[in-house]
């Protein structure tokens, strides 16, 4: 009856433990953390293939599900990762570890505070208001960012050079914006 008690107030323990964690950092950031969908996911590393061999920066890395692959295909290109939900973070963190991938760094930190100017390309799947201040960031900063990835949402103040339109009940775009050759809008 011990051990059964025991496992039981464990796994309560950490369930309630996971919850709090996810719906603390959705109160704070007024977004949950919300993984793309694997039809997105696949969108945006076909074209991340077009984007040459500088660094990549997800701005809100989440449980890892771009960073880590993108980092496993590319191990010749630094991959950086940014997000502020501790749970995510830590998750995508160990999974780093496990695999081994040196040309992964990952930060808790507010990418809008991030420095860009070893970027080279900015993956997003983030809201709209969000987009409009990276859009402003990157026009202010003069970033030496060449392309921006988006999934979903888009990049106020620039023409994206390229979308592909998931084949989901949505049609969802996930874009490509070459902001060294673009013009704004």
């Amino acid at each position: 009856m011990i051990p059964e008690l025991f496992l039981f107030i464990t796994l309560a323990f950490i369930v309630l433990f996971v919850t709090s964690t996810v719906i603390y950092s959705t109160v704070k950031l007024g977004i949950s953390p919300m993984p793309s969908s694997y039809k997105a996911y696949l969108a945006m590393m076909k074209l991340a293939d077009e984007t040459g061999t500088g660094t990549i920066i997800d701005m809100g890395s989440g449980w890892g599900n771009f960073v880590i692959p993108i980092a496993k295909k590319y191990p010749q290109r630094q991959i950086v990762g940014y997000e502020l939900s501790y749970l995510p973070w830590l998750t995508s963190t160990l999974l780093k570890k496990l695999l081994g991938l040196k040309n992964l760094t990952l930060y808790r930190q507010n990418f809008y505070k991030a420095d860009l100017s070893k970027a080279s390309v900015l993956v997003c799947y983030l809201f709209p208001e969000a987009m409009d201040k990276i859009s402003k960031k990157l026009w202010l900063e003069q970033a030496s960012v060449n392309f921006v990835i988006s999934n979903n949402f888009v990049l106020p103040l620039w023409q994206h050079s390229k979308v592909i339109r998931i084949n989901d009940f949505y049609k969802s775009p996930v874009y490509l914006y070459d902001i060294s050759n673009s013009e704004h809008k």
